[in-house]
């Protein structure tokens, strides 16, 4: 009888295994299997960041980077092509050496702005000067004539190079609240000085070029050790650099005790004219709904203070390592399978929305967008994007995501569709159900947005790689599902700011002249 039983019980536990494996989607098995045992990762990073670089819209290493995911995508068997939107204006960095050479010989940390006019073959040499305070315009343009063959300083200098946080772990409460009273009141007085000159920081630099500056000298602190953001210059003829904040104060503190600094710059860029500017599409097509679309999205440029690792090059790697993995495992989808890799996001979500505009037929078909950019880190939030069934068809996708992915993920539905941020909110514009997976902080906004430490080694694969297995069972499970996903739209919330009711954001057209103004 105990022999009967044992056996019985022994029956009904492999049974019970069979039916559990039978269970598990061969599918998903397969992508969590492949993401892990044979990434690609690493390489492509390499590949992207290290060997081709930053991806400034109309630089040739933008190019570049269109061309190798083409050549990437086909190697894995994938159709892919660059899509012409528009024109930029054509740049190519070259050198940037900063020196001063009185009242003492240093070299400096620093670089141009993109889009910098170039300095001559032997760079420029000239004296520092400061702005003043001013009481109005009128002041401010009797002062003018000063800055004539000079280079000048239009940066606030920042009171400490040490973050917030710094303070906060070492300081005393009362001298890290004095710190930031002091440095609130500094900034206010500088922001209302700026004001007084009538001007503004995007025409402040003009203004002194016309008025014979040879050279603009800037500081942008992220708020973190050694980190400076590097935008564009808005210059025509003399150069623009970004100067780290420890070298752009003692400059100050010289130009302020009457030492007459003097800097030697040497700042090589070429103009290229009018160039084209592209999306990279790549697609595996729909066996039975090919007219129905899952989008893989993520924004391909990058500023190039760093080489764009976190922004966007993580993005990037997400979807090429999701769209390689779902070749692999799941190489007939039931719906066409996209990926785009967008064009001047940066300048504002220009790529995307020339796809938008562009493809009307490819919007109207879109089952699912998903959307990644901001950061190396693991996916941690998702909204519905004020589609007031989003929570139906996404709920049951994020089911059969493994737990460990999941866990750490927090849902809002409906939500609201966003006005801008990224390549999401121009598919939402135009009603089509797209979602951004956002990502844990790893202290993106101060140390690697936009910044000068926005490079290869700030990059987390442990977390890329679950953002990849994510992407890819998404995309499966949205390939896969019985109906076309609802496009019923939330009633939006009243707004905080205005005290009336939100509206839907419409459809924005790109610049698809950029950069020549």
């Amino acid at each position: 009888m105990i022999k009967k039983t044992s056996l019985l019980f022994t029956m009904l536990l492999l049974s019970s295994i069979s039916m559990l494996a039978q269970d598990k989607d061969a599918v998903i098995e397969a992508i969590i299997q492949e993401a892990n045992e044979n990434s690609q990762l690493e390489t492509l990073g390499h590949q992207l960041m290290d060997g081709i670089g930053p991806r400034l819209v109309g630089t040739p290493q933008m190019k570049n980077a269109h061309d190798w995911a083409v050549t990437k995508y086909e190697s894995w068997g994938i159709p892919a092509r660059n899509e012409q939107w528009g024109e930029w204006k054509g740049w190519e960095r070259g050198i940037s050496h900063i020196d001063m050479v009185h009242p003492r010989v240093q070299s400096l940390r620093g670089t141009q702005l993109a889009w910098s006019p170039s300095t001559p073959k032997k760079g420029v040499t000239a004296e520092l000067v400061i702005l003043p305070m001013v009481s109005d315009s009128l002041e401010f343009v009797n002062w003018l004539p000063n800055v004539k063959g000079k280079l000048v300083m239009i940066s606030m200098p920042q009171p400490t190079g040490r973050p917030d946080y710094n303070w906060e772990e070492f300081a005393t409460e009362k001298s890290f609240e004095k710190m930031k009273k002091e440095r609130d009141e500094q900034t206010e007085a500088w922001r209302e000085n700026i004001e007084n000159t009538g001007l503004s920081r995007r025409t402040l630099p003009v203004t002194l070029e016309k008025a014979g500056a040879v050279g603009i000298v800037a500081s942008y602190w992220s708020r973190g050790f050694g980190v400076n953001k590097i935008f564009g210059a808005y210059t025509k003829e003399i150069p623009t650099v970004d100067l780290e904040l420890e070298d752009y104060g003692m400059l100050y503190r010289l130009v302020e005790s009457g030492q007459k600094p003097q800097l030697h710059i040497v700042a090589e860029s070429k103009e290229l004219g009018k160039v084209p500017t592209f999306n990279t599409i790549a697609e595996i097509k729909g066996s039975e709904k090919p007219d129905e679309y899952v989008i893989l999205s993520a924004h391909f440029d990058s500023w190039d203070g760093g080489t764009g690792a976190t922004d966007n090059g993580t993005g990037t790697l997400v979807m090429m390592e999701a769209m390689r993995i779902l070749k692999k495992a799941y190489p007939n989808p039931k719906r066409t399978i996209l990926v785009g890799h967008w064009g001047s996001e940066e300048q504002g979500l220009n790529g995307s929305r020339a796809f938008v505009e562009d493809n009307p037929e490819i919007v109207e078909g879109v089952q699912a967008v998903f959307n990644q950019d901001n950061g190396t880190g693991r996916v941690v939030r998702i909204s519905g994007g004020g589609f007031l069934d989003s929570y139906d068809y996404l709920g049951k996708w994020l089911h059969e995501v493994p737990k460990e992915i999941t866990d750490e993920i927090e849902t809002t539905f409906p939500g609201t569709p966003a006005r801008g941020g990224s390549d999401y909110a121009s598919f939402q514009a135009a009603g089509a159900p797209a979602f951004s997976l956002s990502s844990l902080s790893w202290s993106y906004w101060n140390y690697t947005w936009h910044t000068n430490r926005d490079t290869y080694d700030k990059i987390i694969f442990d977390d890329v790689r679950n953002n990849a297995i994510l992407t890819a069972i998404l995309a499966y499970m949205a390939s896969e599902h019985p109906e076309k996903t609802s496009r019923e739209k939330a009633v939006l919330p009243i707004s905080n700011r205005t005290g009336e009711q939100l509206e839907w954001p419409t459809p924005r057209s790109p610049e698809r002249n950029g950069g020549q103004n």
